[in-house]
């Protein structure tokens, strides 16, 4: 019973940590929702006059913000300290201009994850793509983001 608690605690803490995040607070990003298992993040930014560009809607840099992390934290978090994750390269398409609220939902299956564990360990290193969509309070695509991420075990030799 304690330890199911704790857990649950410690869960909570870990999404307040980045509710309370300051670039996050400055960006208008908040994240009602990290499953229990880490493998799946929703994100989402309300359109606010702090966030607005010249234009009146997202500021692109902020729309990448919630794009940020998340993919190697799921990453991170499933595979252990066994593993090194990091960015390696991203993209962003920006396909509308956001004028309401901004949707993102972060998920990477656990069989992709062990899959990934398998390669990782027969390898080197791995640079696996993820990719997702950002899309509004009407579903409309108002951008697109790839993300290359680099993950080798840290046992191996990199030279």
């Amino acid at each position: 019973m304690f330890k199911k608690t704790l857990k649950k605690i410690r869960h909570f803490m870990f999404r307040m940590m980045f509710n309370l995040y300051p670039p996050y607070i400055g960006a208008g990003i908040r994240i009602p929702h990290i499953s229990p298992d880490y493998t799946t993040f929703d994100v989402v930014m309300k359109l606010r006059f702090f966030n607005k560009n010249y234009f009146g809607t997202h500021f692109g840099g902020s729309l990448y913000s919630m794009c940020d992390p998340f993919f190697t934290i799921i990453l991170t978090r499933n595979l252990g300290k066994d593993y090194i994750v990091w960015d390696k390269h991203a993209s962003i398409q920006f396909k509308k201009p956001g004028r309401n609220t901004i949707h993102a939902h972060f998920h990477i299956p656990k069989e992709k994850i062990l899959e990934l564990r398998r390669l990782a360990d027969e390898s080197k290193k791995i640079e696996p793509v993820f990719t997702i969509d950002l899309k509004d309070d009407d579903d409309t695509l108002i951008a697109h983001v790839e993300k290359t991420v680099y993950i080798r075990r840290k046992d191996r030799d990199m030279k």
